[in-house]
């Protein structure tokens, strides 16, 4: 046998135990990437503090579903809608605002969302000031500097815009000596607090649950504006997820209350339960969405 034959016999044998090894690998892979199930966090609070509250729900997630539960802490509120894309996200923790957005431009489902340690699924938005400042009407307003938290916000941007139009300001950039996006309602809040803002705006929920720390938050500040309640943050899939995998969701975050190992993680979680949640239940913030008049599928989110 020449050489020539020699070195072709061993190259065939090599290719043909590389190329299963290459299917066996690339199957690996796709059923391991079947069984992570990634839910994107809006980034509400600290990233640490998102962390710490999630992973524990995300443990608990895994062994009803069967899946590996992933989080992805989001940069910012807007880009929940691009992330939700490029992430290849299963699901994600909408705010009220962000929910409609995502339903309208990608038509995602929701599944539940959380009742808060005092009863309640719903937040509401405050524009505030501090007592000190001299302001209490929008009048009062003029000239000085805004603090929002995002754009694809219902407390930290949707109120405010509300707020103006009723009080008959067609342009606020000009209304105002500065208006920017905070990011996070803490920081809207502290930026206030610190003076780095004349007003603000941000969700009840965050502001409390600062001030229980904080009573400089209560005793420093004064609200000047509340807008109508809207569903707490909520689990809201993609439309493409099967739906033997939404129900058993569904199931393990609705029933968790009556489970010992969901109780204890519901304690972790700081709430009480979870409730089912429909798109009905966003009635407030499409209506609220119509008389501000955005068009969500061709509002831009992106802050400026």
């Amino acid at each position: 046998m020449s050489r020539l034959i020699r070195v072709l016999i061993l190259v065939y044998f090599c290719l043909v135990l590389i190329i299963p090894a290459r299917e066996i690998e690339a199957q690996t892979k796709a059923a391991r990437e079947n069984t992570v199930f990634t839910i994107g966090l809006i980034p509400e609070r600290n990233i640490f503090n998102q962390i710490e509250r999630y992973e524990p729900l995300a443990a608990y997630l895994s062994k009803k579903i069967g899946k590996n539960v992933k989080l992805k802490v989001l940069t910012q509120y807007g880009n929940i809608i691009d992330n939700f894309v490029s992430h290849n996200l299963d699901a994600a923790i909408f705010g009220s605002f962000t929910y409609a957005l995502a339903h309208s431009k990608l038509g995602v489902e929701p599944i539940a969302r959380p009742v808060n340690m005092d009863g309640s699924s719903t937040y509401y938005g405050l524009i505030f000031v501090r007592k000190d400042s001299g302001i209490r009407s929008i009048k009062d307003m003029h000239g000085k500097r805004f603090a929002f938290v995002d754009r694809a916000t219902t407390a930290g941007y949707l109120l405010p815009l509300a707020f103006f139009k009723m009080s008959g300001i067609e342009d606020y950039k000009t209304f105002f000596k500065e208006t920017y996006f905070a990011g996070t309602h803490k920081d809207a809040i502290y930026d206030v607090l610190n003076k780095k803002a004349d007003i603000g705006a941000a969700k009840n929920t965050m502001f409390y649950s600062l001030a229980a720390k904080d009573k400089r938050l209560l005793n420093d500040l004064v609200f000047l504006a509340r807008s109508p309640d809207v569903p707490e943050n909520g689990l809201a899939v993609r439309k493409e997820i099967d739906n033997t995998v939404k129900l058993k969701l569904k199931r393990a975050l609705i029933n968790m209350h009556r489970d010992p190992e969901g109780i204890n993680t519901l304690k972790r979680f700081r709430a009480k339960k979870f409730i089912e949640t429909s798109d009905d239940d966003y009635s407030s913030v499409y209506e609220y969405v119509r008389k501000i008049g955005l068009n969500l599928s061709t509002y831009d989110y992106m802050n400026e």
